[in-house]
């Protein structure tokens, strides 16, 4: 017993052999001057791609497809006791930002459905250099959107009291579109966890098309069609008074789903589908794999 005890006292390392917290503390003011120097750097390199690509002359330089995809590479790799949601506010802050120094941009958003959370919502996905623009109803969200060069738009993806069928302004070809649904990275305790869709403009190779949105005008909506409707597609109905138990849908088909699918569980149902609209698409929510909540 008194050997295995002496054995592991001379495994452990001596004072003398612990580094210092100075030593410590300069390899932190190290790192901070690198992430620094490389923050600086990617300055350097979008300012070179502003020039090649000459972004602040064509519109929004937002690009959902990639920045989706970045955000699921950030989770899979990441690892140690740095929390997860700061490591996703950090990236968020730095790709928003830098899309923003290329293409000046603000954010419109709705804040009937709580000003809280859409705020927050807001300053964790776009941090405080982009411009924050704060609107009463989803409706006058996408008309600011519709008539600026690249501004974002954020629409609760829920039923929001009174907020009625604001999606339908997105059905023209001419209109902005839903481009992305955020969160990105979706966890039951996020910080930012209001679901909401964000409208612009984005050019086709910059979409993400894994869940399409649809637009459905239609009559003879009941509770029978409401649920046949919930195993194919999430959505969103207001009614429509212009039509017997008429309603509007926002519906999101998930990847491989398609627009018949949806139409038939509506016609099984009674339902009669009067016309459809594709209003934008998203990519698919990423879930945080339970080993690294």
């Amino acid at each position: 017993m008194a050997g295995a005890e002496t054995d592991a006292k001379m495994k452990e390392p001596s004072r003398k052999d612990a580094p210092a917290l100075g030593d410590l503390r300069k390899e932190i003011d190290r790192i901070d001057e690198t992430m620094h120097g490389l923050l600086m750097e990617r300055g350097e390199i979008i300012g070179r791609l502003i020039a090649t690509k000459k972004t602040a002359e064509s519109g929004s330089a937002f690009r959902p497809a990639r920045e989706a995809d970045m955000m699921r590479r950030l989770v899979q790799r990441h690892h140690g006791i740095l929390p997860l949601d700061t490591a996703e506010s950090i990236w968020r802050v730095i790709i928003s930002t830098f899309t923003h120094v290329q293409a000046p941009f603000s954010v419109h958003a709705d804040l009937s459905a709580g000003d809280a959370l859409m705020r927050d919502s807001a300053r964790f996905h776009f941090g405080f250099t982009v411009p924050f623009v704060p609107h009463l109803g989803a409706a006058s969200v996408v008309a600011a959107v519709s008539e600026s060069k690249g501004d974002l738009g954020l629409a609760p993806a829920f039923a929001a009291p009174n907020a009625g069928a604001w999606w339908t302004a997105l059905e023209f070809e001419s209109a902005p579109k839903v481009i992305a649904r955020l969160p990105f990275i979706d966890r039951a305790d996020h910080p930012a966890a209001l679901p909401v869709f964000v409208v612009s403009r984005a050019s086709a190779d910059a979409m993400v098309t894994e869940v399409e949105v649809w637009s459905l005008h239609l009559a003879n909506w009941s509770a029978a069609a409401a649920s046949e409707v919930s195993t194919v597609a999430e959505i969103i109905a207001v009614p429509d008074p212009e039509f017997d138990r008429g309603a509007v849908l926002l519906a999101s088909l998930p990847a491989g789903r398609k627009l018949d699918e949806l139409t038939a569980a509506l016609t099984r149902a009674g339902a009669t589908v009067r016309s459809t609209a594709l209003v934008g698409s998203h990519a698919t929510r990423y879930t945080v794999p339970a080993a690294k909540r």
